[in-house]
This record gives structure tokens, sequence and C-alpha cells, in this order.
């Protein structure tokens, strides 16, 4: 990867050899390994068996989970907030376990649309609730920095499993305690059409 490295700062037209860039393949890699880390994560071992039987049927939310990725179309930056509720059967996930699953998707390469739908994936799969949301809104730098530079817009996504996806009311509660970005008009709203997509199914 290093070779790679200086390969490219050579084809951008710098000197791989200057005394600023000599550790850059080296800072460049462990930076990137980092932050693909999560091809090498197992799900099972990152939840470390803290899946327990509870007597609880009332919706779960973790919000305002920080998140970083990497474009896989560009290879840039983006990040955001993660807001994940779920409806338990008989069993729920131990509340740190939710952002390190967050992470284990967060650090690949990325599109924001398919994040959203790993994370649902994987929370149904585990635990069999009676339905999952997650919302993701996120900055990406591909489209502040270059293309449209748009430095204040940002892209929500959702995915609604379940009783979320059936039952209007629930979906409305979840966005309701979520609060999606109330600080900006009218995001709330467009965040509610874009959950409802579905209720007549």
């Amino acid at each position: 990867m290093q070779d790679l490295i200086r390969r490219l700062l050579a084809e951008m037209g710098e000197d791989p050899a200057r005394e600023g860039l000599l550790d850059t393949p080296k800072r460049v890699e462990k930076a990137y390994k980092f932050l693909t880390s999560g091809y090498d994560a197992d799900i099972d071992h990152v939840l470390n068996n803290a899946l327990f039987t509870v007597d609880y049927s009332e919706m779960v939310i973790v919000k305002d989970i920080d998140f970083y990725s990497l474009c896989e179309h560009h290879l840039l930056p983006f990040f955001g907030k993660c807001h994940i509720a779920y409806i338990p059967s008989n069993k729920v996930i131990g509340l740190s376990k939710i952002p390190r699953l967050v992470d284990v998707f967060a650090r690949r390469l990325q599109v924001q649309e398919r994040l959203t739908n790993q994370i649902a994936d994987t929370i149904r799969d585990k635990i069999a609730p009676l339905g999952v949301a997650v919302v993701m809104e996120a900055t990406h730098l591909c489209m502040s920095m270059r293309g449209v530079e748009k430095q204040n817009s940002f892209a929500v996504t959702s995915a609604m499993v379940g009783a979320f996806r059936n039952n209007a009311r629930t979906r409305i509660e979840f966005l309701e305690l979520i609060k999606l970005r109330s600080a900006v008009p009218g995001i709330a709203d467009r965040a509610a059409t874009l959950a409802c997509v579905g209720e007549e199914d």
C-alpha cells in the first residue's frame, strides 16, 4: 500500500521524497487500515454475547451515535449521526454494543443507503425484534468539497422494519423521540415523510 501511495503522490505532481511527505505513505496506510477495519470485524465477537432475555416490549432507542465512513465512489469521508430504535420480542442488546455495531459497518467503503440497511438487518437477524428503525443523517465531503460544492447540505436515510414500517404511529413516535435535527426548519417533516414511505403497503 505504501508503494501505491508514493505513486499516487507522484501522479498528483508531488515529490514523495520531500521531507513533508517522507512518512505520508506509512501514515496513510495506518489510517486506511483503521478506517476500513470493519471488513475484518466479526459481528458475534463485537456483540460478545451481550444479548439478554428481558421481559420488556417497549421501544429502545439509542440516538446521536457519531459515525465516520468513507464514500466508496470518491474515497472521501461522510459523517454524522445515527439513531437506532427497536422493539424487543424477548431479547435486548447491551446498549454499549449498538454504537460498536454502527462502527463495524461504517468502517468500510460505503454508501449511506447500504450502511443504514446493514445496521437494521443485523439487529433484526440477531434478536428478531418486533421492529427496527435506523435513521442516519450525514454530511458528505464529496458534495461539499467537490462536485456541487454545497457545504450546508446533508443526506437523511432510513430503514424501517416490522412494526416501524407497518405502523405509522410507531414511526412518528420514534421520530418525535429522536427530534431529528429539530433546529433546522422543516427537516423533521421531511424525515417523517421519508420514514413513512410504504405506509399503505
